[in-house]
């Protein structure tokens, strides 16, 4: 079964997916932790530049406590 589309006012939106159509796929810890750095970046007034994207793939290889201790560091700035 899919999501149908509904319009309103001339688009068309589309409804969630439904929880049984859902991927099962989870993301790798490298990859969650590039996307806390975007997200902890941008929430902090920082937001990533394309020109940033070497230095954030480096940081995401670094372990999670690293990580957190920059996502810290991030937070305290606001």
């Amino acid at each position: 079964m899919t999501a149908t589309a509904f319009t309103l006012d001339g688009d068309y939106l589309l409804a969630p997916p439904l929880p049984a159509d859902r991927l099962g796929a989870a993301i790798g810890p490298r990859d969650r932790r590039r996307l806390e750095l975007h997200a902890a970046l941008t929430a902090a007034g920082i937001p990533p530049r394309p020109e940033d994207r070497e230095a954030i793939e480096s940081l995401s290889a670094l372990s999670g406590s690293i990580n957190s201790t920059i996502q810290r560091w991030l937070h305290h700035t606001l």
